[in-house]
């Protein structure tokens, strides 16, 4: 026995190996991810593991003594096992692929500055029209931590609803910024840095900057945020970027902040002229 055991080891090839290698990884998986949507718990892991071992010793020894036959038994026995789980476990498929369509992987290849742009501006218009001030930050590469720790914590994906629900005026957290972080509202009710009067701005002549534009300049001058702030009073909608301060009309403000966002932080914004 133990000299035909080392005869299937000796008569292993790297193809091999690497064949089995991906079957167990595919099956390993296929496994973990039924354990999960049919929690199954420890039972569940344990009896995958239990199948994977029984399938690896049968590949094994399937290569090892060139078995033919077996082996072309064993790809229909496979074959039909697959299509057996895709029709009994239909339901546990589809909350599989529900997770997978979760996954934070798809962060990587999904547009995320012009998702939240688009959701931005369509809560700062409505805001806009509404006369309902708002002042909200986007993190850039400087971490807006100390500024997240003032307010309160929501951690949510950016949607306009919520834009417009936090701002309500009767909500608790309408006074103070939202910070954004990574497409979702890290926290409400901030506190930003107060920023001077005298900012380089495009508003008319006599135009009256308010707290929310001094907290937006303030906290544009120590960071790379990128600020966007409605005015209550005139519903006037600004970009503020990197101590310059610009009125952008509702017709162009999706198309100017996802300009914004996606470009490098010395280019955030042209001087008007």
């Amino acid at each position: 026995m133990g000299g035909r055991l080392v005869q299937v080891y000796e008569s292993l090839g790297p193809s091999d190996l690497v064949q089995i290698i991906i079957l167990a990884v595919v099956i390993f998986a296929v496994l973990r991810v039924f354990g999960r949507t049919l929690g199954a718990g420890n039972l569940g892991r344990g009896l995958g593991l239990v199948v994977l071992g029984l399938f690896l010793l049968v590949q094994v020894i399937i290569a090892g003594l060139d078995m033919t036959e077996l082996s072309t038994v064993l790809d229909y026995l496979l074959s039909a096992l697959l299509l057996l789980m895709l029709v009994v476990f239909q339901p546990e498929l589809r909350r599989a692929l529900m997770m997978l369509g979760r996954s934070k992987l798809w962060r990587f290849f999904s547009p995320t500055n012009q998702s939240v742009a688009d959701k931005l501006a369509e809560a700062a218009v409505q805001l806009s029209r509404e006369r309902v001030g708002a002042l909200l930050a986007i993190q850039g590469e400087m971490n807006l931590a100390p500024y997240i720790e003032s307010g309160e914590r929501i951690d949510a994906r950016v949607t306009s609803v919520l834009v417009r629900t936090i701002f309500f005026p009767r909500s608790p957290l309408h006074d103070g910024a939202v910070v954004v972080v990574n497409g979702r509202v890290a926290a409400a009710a901030c506190q930003l840095p107060l920023g001077s009067f005298e900012a380089e701005t495009n508003l008319p002549a006599g135009s009256h900057l308010g707290m929310r534009h001094r907290a937006a300049l303030g906290l544009s001058e120590e960071t790379d945020a990128v600020v966007l702030v409605v005015s209550e009073e005139t519903g006037r909608i600004s970009l503020v970027v990197g101590g310059r301060l610009e009125a952008v009309p509702s017709e162009n403000l999706e198309r100017r902040l996802t300009t914004v966002l996606s470009s490098p932080t010395a280019t955030y914004l042209k001087k008007a002229g």
